[in-house]
């Protein structure tokens, strides 16, 4: 592979990314130690014994390193406090101090705790959004003021060996880097790399880093790039921590994480893990076991060729050129398909699950926004009126066998042994083609899809473990190559055997090809045995007494507008809560999703106080963010519009300027 685009081992076989190894108290972080799960307090720092409690909470459920925050000097104080309390108690686990705006404070937190987080956007920097111009003089005096106040931090952590990480956040740039590199994972990157280069001048090594983000495009490519510029400046790594900031609740929370978390950590990127949930803090620590146990634990051998170049940036998002077929592909969204096969009689029931609901009064239907595309049923739907738009795959066999290519609602579906013999005519509708990992050759099978590459079909690529998602990556890979314009369909067939696992795996397989723009659709097709159980979850936004097929439905649109390719609902970018937050943010977060959840395409950020909240208002379009004891500051963009208003009449305030800006709409009855 070119240097240029070096930033995994490998992309047919899982390889972890060789890293430094990094000593945090008695615990090891690096490509040789196993991957690591952390948290952070929601609670006061001054509160000693509400942040020992929830600490032991988190260490019991499974959290391997426990972040704190130290906003000031008197926080930072405290750690001390909470430590001693700690390992009184028993507890050994590292805790690391994480320090915004004040320098004296990760001074003081470097002498206590094990170690240090620091934000390279505040730590000398400021955000105020303004653009900055620099002579190259002028912005080496800006890196020389940094290094002034910087060093004396790594003096203090040689001394005391304590680690450090350097975590650049999208949302909390700063004016200097955004003047030059603008909000890019390029300027996320240069953020962090300009306090490395200073440790590495200084001969410290105890580093960790992270490039955190609420999107999880931009997560994933700003990884991918810190990668590949460490390698090609010091052909080494340091150990990468991972999450994506503000993630939310409930399963949003949950698979805007996985998305960002999983895609790296497949590709073998990560060394330590925190899923950012607005709940409580130990409710992360499964979703963090479900991300790590699904990575294989030993190397798959899988006849197929390794990557030599590249023919896409993975740094930057560009769907992949295709044309159109049964309305799928070039400028469409990508599509959902529903899986009703199971259903041996579909009632109107059955359709409301998907998306579709029907009145009576006028014997019609309508759509939802999160209405499904498609849906694969086994034979002719002969027991109720389908609604009117809604479109039909079945097996070749059944489509054969009732004539359905007199009725253009249904679309053949054909295995690669059916596809030679398959009629290309006016009569039939472009066909659907499913090909798997086995037991097709990899070279015969791209013989036959460049044959067929200028033939009117949709190519489904079923993914059932970790195996098929490396088969299917490079297959991908190489339709970029060859210029195979076809649309393709991803196919889910895991061995989830409850909720949480279906929603976790179903959210990191999907990643891998909607993060970088090749999917044109998704379709989750749960197995058989876990159809026929009954599940409970441990995290309840979505409706109780859901089925499965409509729980699949919801989270394939989940899926794809975390990944930015199809939005149907409103967006809440909410960070997990912590010691600076001054109102309580669960209870806020679930009133306003409750308020504003019909608003379709908004993004709304809900922000425990100033660190990231004006900086994650540039990626939504409004913003609750709190400003102080029980005071709200409402932001539209990045403008702060009504400021240190009450906390009880804050939501009225948002929804009044939601209207005031046109976009509020009333709630159907």
């Amino acid at each position: 592979m070119t240097p240029e685009n070096k930033y995994c081992s490998s992309f047919v076989e899982y390889k972890r990314l060789a890293t430094r190894s990094v000593k945090i108290g008695e615990l090891f972080l690096g490509s040789d130690h196993p991957i690591r799960i952390q948290t952070m307090t929601t609670t006061n720092t001054n509160d000693v014994q509400a942040t020992v409690a929830q600490a032991i909470r988190c260490i019991e459920a499974g959290a391997e390193l426990i972040r704190i925050t130290a906003p000031s000097q008197n926080e930072a104080h405290n750690l001390l406090l909470i430590k001693n309390e700690l390992r009184k108690q028993g507890y050994k686990t590292p805790l690391v101090a994480d320090i915004h705006f004040t320098p004296s404070a990760a001074e003081i937190a470097a002498r206590i705790v094990e170690k240090v987080r620091i934000n390279p956007g505040n730590f000398v920097d400021k955000k105020k959004f303004q653009t900055l111009q620099y002579t190259d003089t002028e912005y080496q005096s800006e890196l020389s003021r940094i290094r002034e106040r910087f060093v004396p931090l790594i003096h203090i952590c040689k001394e005391y060996g304590t680690a450090l990480r350097i975590g650049a956040n999208h949302g909390s740039l700063s004016d200097r880097i955004m003047s030059r590199y603008g909000d890019t994972p390029m300027g996320m990157v240069e953020s962090a790399m300009e306090f490395m280069r200073i440790a590495r001048d200084e001969n410290f090594h105890q580093l960790v880093l992270s490039m955190k983000s609420s999107n999880p495009q931009v997560m994933v490519q700003a990884y991918r790039l810190l990668v590949q510029t460490m390698m090609a400046e010091w052909h080494e790594c340091y150990p990468l921590h991972l999450g994506v900031t503000e993630a939310g609740d409930g399963e949003d929370g949950r698979i805007k994480s996985a998305m960002g978390i999983g895609a790296l950590l497949e590709e073998g990127i990560g060394d330590t893990i925190r899923v950012s949930l607005t709940e409580e803090p130990e409710f992360e620590i499964p979703v963090c076991k479900q991300l790590i146990q699904r990575l294989p634990l030993h190397k798959q051998n899988l006849d197929i060729p390794e990557v030599q170049k590249l023919f896409y940036s993975p740094y930057a998002y560009k769907k992949r050129e295709t044309i159109e077929v049964n309305g799928i592909g070039k400028d469409q969204v990508p599509i959902v398909i529903s899986d009703l096969s199971n259903k041996p009689i579909i009632t109107t029931d059955d359709f409301a699950d998907i998306g579709y609901h029907y009145l009576e009064s006028t014997d019609k239907w309508e759509s939802k926004d999160m209405a499904t595309d498609f849906i694969f049923v086994k034979e002719t739907l002969k027991t109720v009126n389908p609604p009117q738009h809604l479109k039909f795959i079945v097996p070749l066999s059944n489509y054969n066998l009732y004539q359905l290519e007199k009725n253009k609602s249904y679309y053949p579906i054909l295995t690669i042994d059916q596809l030679n013999n398959f009629i290309f005519n006016e009569k039939n509708n472009a066909p659907f083609v499913e090909i798997s990992s086995a037991p097709v050759n990899y070279t015969n099978l791209i013989a036959l899809i460049k044959k067929f590459k200028n033939t009117p079909l949709v190519w489904v690529l079923t993914i059932s473990n970790h195996q098929d998602l490396l088969w299917g990556r490079r297959l991908c890979m190489t339709l970029l190559e060859e210029k195979i314009q076809q649309p393709f369909i991803v196919k889910l067939t895991g061995q989830a055997q409850n909720w949480d696992d279906l929603l976790i795996d179903s959210a990191v397989q999907a990643a891998l090809f909607l993060l970088e723009g090749w999917g044109n659709g998704l379709w989750i097709n749960p197995n058989k045995s876990f159809l026929n159980l009954t599940h409970a979850r441990s995290y309840r936004l979505y409706e109780d007494n859901a089925s499965i097929n409509a729980f699949v439905n919801f989270i394939s649109f989940a899926i794809l507008q975390a990944a930015r390719v199809r939005i149907t609902k409103t967006e809440y970018i909410s960070c997990p809560s912590c010691g600076r937050t001054l109102f309580n943010l669960q209870e806020v977060t679930t009133q306003i999703r409750q308020a504003t959840n019909h608003l379709k395409g908004l993004k709304i950020a809900i922000m425990g106080c100033i660190v990231n909240g004006p900086g994650e208002m540039a990626d939504a379009d409004f913003g609750y963010v709190g400003s102080g004891n029980n005071k709200i500051s409402l932001y539209k963009g990045k403008e702060i519009v009504k400021k240190n208003i009450n906390s009880a009449v804050a939501l009225s305030e948002l929804i009044a300027l939601l209207k005031e800006s046109g976009v509020w709409i009333d709630k159907e009855n």
